[in-house]
């Protein structure tokens, strides 16, 4: 009787553990394979480099007023756009009105000297000509006249330089153009040469950008506007050192044929070839990079399966990456979800 129970279970087991295997079977024959993005490689020996650009005008030109005084009045904002000789500041013209003063004042005394001078030479002359005094006395009149006639210029260009200094107390803009920077305020103290604003011309406008400390500034490149169009770009000059604090190089491009009315600050989006030195380089998605091993690499898809190919990158810029790898031109690779595969992984390649 024992036997046969024992018999009977181990029949049952057997039924059990072959229901269960084909239920595995048949689970791994329903496990979908999974559709990956697939791009061809292709040939690149060279890369783009974007950077961030900042349209600037070409002429900035700070704003200061030629004489020291306290600022009076302000007629300007930051922002606003002026027109050529308009006044942007005024200067407290008390002092400026007391100079003057004193220059006519001095300037009088000057022809009055000049004026007294005169007549003693004309009185001296008459007084050699009757011989009453001597050559030597009219010489020594003579002389006194011209250090009076000298005083006198010396008074008349003291006054102009004062008159000229009160028409500096009105600070004018010397050329149209927009105000991007205005620090002076009414009743502050500015020195000769302080600069107060920055005027930013009328005209070109050109694209600041800043290189990194390892990439020189191009020559060439190209901008791409708020609305999208591509336009070329011209360096116009670069700064003689990296910057020490940045670690870049500041440039200055301008647009050629600039039609456009850039804003004064606008962000721009600029593009640049980085020259690659290999010989031979393949341009691949970014997706497509897997750095999960000890090396970067990259998915070939081969007879619908994932197959990994070391690969040394060369370059990148936002999109792409340019790498050395033994594929052949032509040759597809997975182009997202590489962290997610696996050698011999079976996969089904998207049709578009």
């Amino acid at each position: 009787m024992m036997n046969f129970f024992t018999l009977f279970v181990f029949i049952c087991a057997i039924f059990w553990l072959t229901a269960c295997s084909g239920n595995e079977e048949n689970d791994l024959a329903l496990t979908p394979v999974p559709w990956v993005k697939t791009v061809q490689v292709q040939m690149g020996n060279q890369s783009t480099l974007e950077l961030s650009g900042t349209v600037r005008a070409r002429f900035e030109t700070p704003v200061a007023f030629q004489l020291n005084g306290r600022i009076e009045t302000r007629h300007i904002n930051a922002g606003q756009h002026v027109k050529k000789n308009q006044i942007l500041y005024k200067l407290d013209p008390r002092d400026l009105n007391q100079s003057i003063h004193a220059a006519e004042a001095d300037q009088a005394a000057a022809q009055a000297a000049l004026a007294t001078a005169t007549a003693d030479v004309e009185r001296d002359r008459k007084l050699v000509a009757e011989s009453f005094i001597s050559r030597q006395a009219l010489e020594r009149t003579e002389l006194i006249q011209r250090e009076a006639r000298t005083r006198l210029n010396a008074a008349q260009a003291q006054l102009q330089q004062a008159r000229n200094a009160l028409g500096y107390a009105n600070l004018r803009a010397e050329d149209a153009g927009i105000l991007i920077e205005v620090s002076g305020e009414p009743n502050q103290v500015v020195t000769f040469g302080q600069p107060i604003a920055v005027l930013a011309r009328d005209g070109v406008r050109e694209v600041e950008v800043f290189f990194p400390e390892d990439i020189k500034p191009r020559q060439t490149g190209s901008v791409r506007l708020a609305n999208g169009s591509l336009h070329p770009l011209k360096l116009r000059e670069s700064a003689g050192a990296a910057d020490a604090a940045s670690r870049t190089w500041r440039a200055r491009y301008r647009i050629t044929q600039d039609k456009h009315n850039l804003s004064l600050g606008e962000v721009v989006r600029t593009r640049f070839i980085k020259d690659i030195s290999a010989t031979k380089t393949l341009k691949v998605p970014l997706g497509a990079l897997d750095e999960r091993g000890e090396g970067v690499r990259i998915w070939q898809l081969r007879n619908n399966q994932a197959s990994p190919v070391p690969t040394q990158i060369i370059a990148l810029d936002m999109e792409h990456a340019w790498i050395t790898a033994d594929l052949p031109e032509g040759s597809h690779i997975i182009a997202l979800g590489a962290n997610q595969l696996k050698p011999g992984m079976a996969v089904q390649a998207l049709t578009r």
